[in-house]
C-alpha cells in the first residue's frame, strides 16, 4: 500500500525508516519530510494544517495509511477529518488527543479514574493561581494547560520563580497555551518514558526509554526538547513496568473509552518513579523525539501491520512475530546547533553523515536542509546519531564513534548520554 507520513523531524525520519522496511509498504510519501526521509520515500510539499489538501492528496495517490507524527495536527483534528473521508490514519482523534493538548484534561481524568499523579489545581485566573502557589510553597511545578512546543513547564525552586512563570504564562508569553495553567506538587524520583499502542479498547506495551532534557553534561543548563535517549530503561524493571501498565495505562484506556473518546494510537506516558511507586507526569499523544529513534532500532515487528491493527481494533489478534523486540540496547545522541535551546544560526555545512552510518548506526535527520548539494543545519536539534549494541555501554561507544566522524564545527552534543544506565551496567545491576 501507499503510505503518507506527516512530519519533518528526527522522529519522522525514524518512523519513515521503519515504515519503508515493511513488506506492506509500496511507496512512502513524507510531508514535508527532510533530507533523511528523502532517501526512503518521496518528500511532498503538503501543509498538514490544510486538511482538505491532505485528503485530496491521499485520494490522488491512493494512500492506504496516514501516519501522523507530531502532536499539533492530532490536536487540530486531522485524524477526525481523514476518517470522515474514509481514510485510515494512525493517531488519536481530537477529543482523545486532549491527553496531550490539555494538561487539565489529563489531570481530571487521573482524578476520576484513580491514576497516580501529582496533586494539582487548574487556574484561569492569575490572582487565584498566585494565592495557591503562596499557600503551597516551593518547589512547585507550573504548566501551561495547552500545547507550548516543549516550553510550557517550569519547575520552580522558589516562590519568585513560580510567580514569574505565572506572570509569563498569563501575560501571553506562550499564547493561547497559557490561557489556563495547571499547578502541581513537585515529585522526586527518576523519570522514564513508557509507551503503549492501543486500539481504543485493548493495548500492547511498546517499549520504554529514558531521555536527557538538560542541554549540558551532568544534566545542567536549560531544558530542551531532548539531547539524547536510550532504551530499554534499566530503571523500568519488569515489576515497575507491570505497575505502570496496570495503574496508569490500563485505566487511561478504559477511562477514555468510558468517556466516549476511545484513544487509538501510541500513548506515551512520562512517568516518575517515586517512593510511593510510579506516577504519571504527563501524557503525549505521539512518539517521543528522540525516544522514537531508539525504539525503532529495537523494534523487530512490522510497524505498518501494528498500526493497521490498532486502527481496525485488532491488536489482540496480532501474531507474536509482529510484536518482537531486540534484546539489544539502543542509544541516540542529539547533535544540536550552537546556541540551542536559544537562538541558532542556520546554514552551516555538515559533512561526514553518510560515513558515520553503519550496520548498527543510523543518523536520523531532525533539522537539516540540502542547499546547493550540501547538507546544512536548519534548526536547533539537527541530527540524532543512533546506535545499538549488546549493552548500553556498547551502544554508547558506537554512537559517539559515529558522532566523531561527523564534521560540523558549528554543532555540539552532550558527551554523557546514558550515564545512569552505564553506571548500572558497570556496577553489574
Amino acid at each position: 500500500m501507499n503510505i503518507l507520513l506527516i512530519g519533518s523531524g528526527g522522529r519522522e525520519h525514524a518512523l519513515a525508516w521503519k515504515l519503508a522496511a515493511s513488506p506492506s509498504c509500496d511507496k512512502l510519501f513524507i510531508a514535508p519530510g527532510n533530507p533523511g526521509t528523502a532517501t526512503l520515500g518521496e518528500n511532498v510539499a503538503l501543509d498538514a494544517s490544510d486538511h482538505a489538501a491532505v485528503i485530496d492528496f491521499c485520494r490522488a495517490r491512493a494512500i492506504g495509511l496516514v501516519v501522523v507524527g507530531p502532536e499539533a495536527p492530532l490536536v487540530a483534528g486531522l485524524v477526525d477529518d481523514l476518517a470522515a473521508a474514509g481514510l485510515k490514519a494512525f493517531g488519536p482523534r481530537k477529543t482523545a488527543a486532549q491527553l496531550e493538548g490539555s494538561k487539565g484534561f489529563t489531570k481530571e481524568l487521573c482524578a476520576e479514574y484513580g491514576i497516580p499523579t501529582a496533586a494539582f489545581a487548574r487556574f484561569e485566573d492569575l490572582a487565584a493561581a498566585r494565592a495557591y502557589v503562596r499557600e503551597k510553597g516551593a518547589p512547585i511545578v507550573i504548566k501551561a494547560d495547552g500545547l507550548a512546543a516543549g516550553k510550557g513547564v517550569v519547575v520552580a525552586e522558589t516562590l519568585a520563580q513560580a510567580e514569574e512563570a505565572l506572570d509569563m504564562m498569563f501575560g501571553g508569553g506562550l499564547g493561547q497555551a497559557g490561557a489556563a495553567v495547571v499547578v502541581e506538587e513537585f515529585m522526586s524520583g527518576e523519570e522514564a518514558s513508557v509507551f503503549a499502542i492501543t486500539d481504543g479498547k485493548s493495548f500492547i506495551p511498546f517499549g520504554d526509554a529514558q531521555d536527557h532534557k538538560r542541554v549540558f553534561d551532568g544534566d545542567r543548563g536549560p531544558n530542551t526538547g531532548g539531547m539524547g535517549a536510550y532504551s530499554p530503561a534499566p530503571v523500568v524493571t519488569s515489576e515497575v513496568h507491570q505497575q505502570i501498565m496496570d495503574r496508569i495505562i490500563a485505566p487511561t484506556v478504559a477511562g477514555m473509552a468510558q468517556r466516549g473518546a476511545p484513544y487509538v494510537g501510541v500513548l506515551y506516558a512520562g512517568v516518575i518513579l517515586t517512593a510511593e511507586g510510579p506516577k504519571l507526569i504527563e501524557y503525549n499523544a505521539r512518539f517521543g523525539d528522540p525516544e522514537c529513534q531508539v525504539l525503532m532500532l529495537r523494534f523487530r515487528g512490522d510497524l505498518v501491520q501494528v498500526m493497521l491493527a490498532a486502527i481496525d481494533g485488532g491488536l489482540d489478534a496480532l501474531p507474536p512475530e509482529q510484536l518482537a523486540w531486540s534484546d539489544e540496547a539502543a542509544l541516540t545522541v542529539v547533535m544540536a546547533a550552537d546556541g540551542y535551546p536559544g537562538a541558532v544560526r542556520a546554514g552551516s555545512v555538515i559533512r561526514g553523515v553518510d560515513e558515520a552510518a553503519g550496520p548498527d548506526v543510523m543518523v536520523f535527520h531532525a533539522g537539516t536542509k540540502t542547499v546547493d548539494g550540501a547538507l546544512t543545519a536548519a534548526g536547533g536539534r539537527v541530527l540524532a546519531v543512533t546506535a545499538r549494541g549488546a549493552s548500553v555501554i556498547e551502544a554508547q561507544r558506537r554512537a559517539y564513534e559515529a558522532v566523531d566522524q561527523i564534521n560540523w564545527p558549528q554543532g555540539f552534543c552532550r558527551r554523557d548520554i546514558g550515564y545512569r544506565a552505564v553506571a548500572r551496567e558497570q556496577q553489574g545491576g
